[in-house]
């Protein structure tokens, strides 16, 4: 059963704040990536979809002399840890059930290795999917944090994929139900 809905993510202040501060269409897009990825990985698309839609909330925006400075985000930056702590929070109080909010915020606190020694983590699948999900939507030089959406399309796009996950949910349901 789903708690939480990704419009109801997207309507938040919280989410409007920070989501959009790293990019609402890199996150939408992320969203869409993560639940084709979640159906192929045979990972709930439910929290695949949010931790997509969440993984950016931590950003912290870098800049010298006004201007963004991309160098500056790539050698200090830890938004996913941060990330993790601010969206955790806002699950549990939107009312996610709190190990889903766990696991949401532990694929969101492992999207990234940026701010990691070299070395190599051992992902499990929801996590695997969200860093997949991210990927597949990076562009060069951090571009995908200034593409734009209107917040009209973006909520439309959610209600979209929150009706699939929601079908999917179903779907599941019954199957195991026969």
């Amino acid at each position: 059963m789903r708690h939480v809905t990704l419009v109801q993510l997207f309507d938040h202040p919280i989410t409007q704040k920070y989501v959009k501060r790293s990019g609402m269409a890199h996150a939408v897009a992320c969203a869409y990536h993560a639940y084709h990825l979640a159906i192929k990985h045979e990972v709930d698309p439910d929290r695949a979809t949010k931790a997509a839609f969440l993984h950016d909330i931590g950003h912290y925006t870098w800049y010298r002399d006004g201007q963004w400075d991309y160098n500056l985000y790539k050698e200090y930056d830890i938004h996913a840890i941060k990330g993790s702590e601010r969206a955790h929070k806002l699950l549990i109080r939107l009312g996610e059930h709190p190990r889903t909010a766990k696991e949401i915020a532990l694929a969101i606190l492992l999207h990234t290795d940026s701010y990691l020694p070299n070395g190599y983590l051992e992902l499990n699948p929801l996590q695997h999917v969200v860093a997949l999900a991210d990927e597949a939507d990076e562009e060069p030089g951090g571009e995908h944090h200034y593409r734009t959406i209107s917040d009209r399309r973006a909520r439309r796009m959610l209600g979209l994929l929150d009706k699939k996950v929601e079908a999917h949910s179903n779907k599941d349901f019954i199957e195991r139900s026969m």
